[in-house]
């Protein structure tokens, strides 16, 4: 039979290396604060990857940006970005357009709904991210920035 003590030792989390506890604690961070921000969202009906595509729709207006771009320019890869923008569409929140001389090609346009839901969307989710990190300095939020951009660095564009 164990005692206290000893199951507090097996309790301490063992890692492999500095680089997966790293990791883990990553993860665990962006889980603990993802939960916050799908509260918000869940307010307005919307996922985060249906707000950041109308946040990169409203950066390109009164453009539109082809749907290849947007899949690029995602914070997170969207597996079927078809279909989110099939629900975004029939909520009136953006348009789709194909082009003449290139019928292959669908550029995708906010709609006046789209930035209305934004603006809606706009305080709620400022608020939100105050409570996530605005218990960090400004020091330490600029870190943080930085280390998670050099973590990032050697990653992006090979994915």
């Amino acid at each position: 039979m164990s005692t206290t003590n000893e199951v507090e030792i097996d309790r301490k989390p063992k890692f492999d290396s500095p680089q997966q506890e790293a990791f883990l604690a990553l993860w665990r961070t962006y889980d603990c604060l993802k939960a916050e921000e799908d509260a918000v969202f869940g307010e307005f009906a919307i996922s985060s990857q249906q707000y950041n595509v109308l946040r990169l729709l409203k950066a390109a207006a009164p453009g539109a940006m082809a749907v290849s771009a947007l899949g690029q320019r995602m914070i997170t890869r969207a597996p079927d970005m078809t279909r989110m923008l099939d629900r975004l569409e029939q909520r009136d929140l953006i348009a789709r357009e194909r082009r003449d001389e290139n019928r292959r090609v669908v550029e995708v346009s906010i709609t006046e709904a789209g930035k209305s839901l934004l603006r809606q969307i706009a305080n709620p989710l400022k608020a939100c991210h105050q409570r996530q990190l605005g218990h960090l300095s400004e020091v330490q939020l600029q870190q943080l920035i930085a280390l998670l951009h050099a973590a990032r660095l050697p990653h992006e564009n090979t994915v």
